[in-house]
């Protein structure tokens, strides 16, 4: 993907995921430069479920020194809450949702939705 995008586009990384009991954002790593070193964000994540990590690294990018007005959030799949949420939090920003489900629920995962996808993507599916 990344031959798809302009030769001086900077990759950097944020590490957070989803306290399983709390539901809170926890970060793990960050690869962010202590000064920005561009001038706008597109945070890609393959969904928002809650939207507590989506809005965390929204802040963090804020805090970095991006404006929102500067910030795009893109993601696979959505829960209409979790959008509407990370929406309210973070006013200024611009959200791309492949597609949004109606419901979450009582462990924060979307219905119907895909599961936990990070649990996915690094193969920590608990084995029943």
């Amino acid at each position: 993907c990344l031959d798809l995008l302009p030769d001086d586009t900077s990759v950097l990384h944020i590490g957070l995921f989803r306290e399983k009991k709390s539901l809170q954002p926890i970060e793990y790593y960050s690869k962010l430069p202590a000064q920005p070193t561009v001038d706008r964000v597109l945070i890609v994540d393959p969904l928002v479920a809650t939207g507590g990590t989506a809005i965390a690294c929204v802040h963090m990018i804020q805090d970095w020194g991006i404006p929102a007005d500067k910030i795009k959030f893109l993601c696979l799949l959505g829960s209409e809450v979790g959008v509407k949420t990370l929406l309210d939090a973070c006013p200024g920003i611009e959200v791309w949702c492949g597609h949004i489900d109606q419901t979450l629920d009582a462990e924060g995962l979307i219905i119907p939705g895909l599961g936990d996808a990070g649990d996915r993507l690094f193969s920590t599916l608990a084995q029943h």
